[in-house]
């Protein structure tokens, strides 16, 4: 007898009235949301407009779906288009199936875009939405539990997911709940790209190809624990050599781009005019401003009471040479 698992939803979806609510697309748009929130209010801290981030998700997000269910339905097309299946069912991306590999390379297409038609740098834009991307993955992940679906094998830990749905030859028992793993795996890759960022003063992009690496290494391992059904080349699944060459990518870009264009972009967004701060005493280009009215670049500014005295002055020449004429 089981004493602790954690339990499948009965069902997936919810009918009000003639309208099905389902819990994976309730997941992937609370994603959605968060990404954007946290995107926008780091843009701001960088110097930029606030809903920018949002009109360029509005690019970003509709080529992310479709890009993250072509990878699914390329990399699994016999449960699309083999005997005995039904191919509209490819079409049906409320029933689960997303690759996030997909997703995230015609999201970009689709960021670019919108990022060229605002006249602004993609890798900053990707570099302000990464750690925002990782948590809507976190979230995204549930639609998983709800759908009963990419769990890992069987095991007898206290928290093993109870599978009791029987269909799509699934067997009901109690298997690891690669989801959850993979959703703190996530969640975690989101706080090492903030503090990251915050500390090192990460720019044209190599936040994003932290998220990007720090992504691959737990999905390579998660992968491993999951069931279903998947290609192989050399004993390894597919996405396991698909994180492995998105991981050296990732980190050769992180390293070329860092001895290339070291430091922060100093301009985000073209005729933005407040530059936001980190926090901690830098400006959004990175340039630290000290207590004592000097700029990032070393010159002294003046102060408001010194342009007053200044002023007083100029007023009372201004009189004394016109009492002597």
């Amino acid at each position: 007898m089981e004493l602790a698992y954690i339990p499948s939803p009965s069902r997936g979806v919810l009918h009000l009235g003639p309208i099905p609510l389902r819990g994976y697309a309730f997941c992937i748009i609370i994603g959605v949301f968060v990404a954007v929130w946290l995107g926008n209010k780091r843009w701001l801290a960088r110097g930029g407009r606030a809903g920018t981030v949002a009109d360029i998700a509005v690019w970003a997000v509709p080529f992310g779906l479709v890009g993250g269910r072509l990878y699914h339905v390329i990399t699994d097309y016999e449960l699309y288009f083999s005997e005995g299946r039904d191919w509209v069912d490819a079409f049906k991306i409320w029933e689960g199936g997303l690759g996030i590999w997909g997703a995230i390379a015609l999201g970009a297409v689709g960021a670019w875009i919108g990022c060229r038609r605002r006249g602004i740098p993609l890798p900053a834009w990707a570099d302000a939405l990464a750690p925002g991307i990782a948590l809507a993955q976190a979230i995204g992940r549930w639609g998983n539990w709800f759908n009963q679906e990419l769990y890992g094998k069987e095991t007898d830990l206290p928290w093993a997911l109870h599978i009791t749905s029987s269909t799509d030859g699934r067997v009901p028992g109690y298997y690891q709940p690669t989801f959850l793993y993979e959703s703190l795996w996530c969640i975690g890759v989101a706080l090492l790209v903030i503090w990251a960022d915050r500390r090192f003063k990460l720019g044209h992009g190599r936040a994003f190809a932290l998220y990007v690496a720090s992504y691959c290494v737990g999905r390579f391992w998660i992968e491993y624990l999951r069931v279903d059904d998947a290609h192989h080349i050399l004993g390894l699944r597919l996405n396991n050599w698909t994180a492995m060459v998105v991981f050296v990518l990732a980190v050769v870009y992180f390293v070329v781009s860092a001895k290339k264009r070291p430091g922060r972009e100093t301009v985000v967004e073209p005729g933005a005019s407040d530059h936001g701060t980190d926090g901690d005493g830098a400006d959004a280009s990175g340039g630290e401003t000290d207590g004592d009215g000097a700029d990032a670049s070393g010159g002294e500014t003046e102060t408001d009471a010194e342009a007053d005295d200044e002023a007083k002055a100029d007023v009372k020449d201004e009189a004394g040479s016109g009492k002597k004429t």
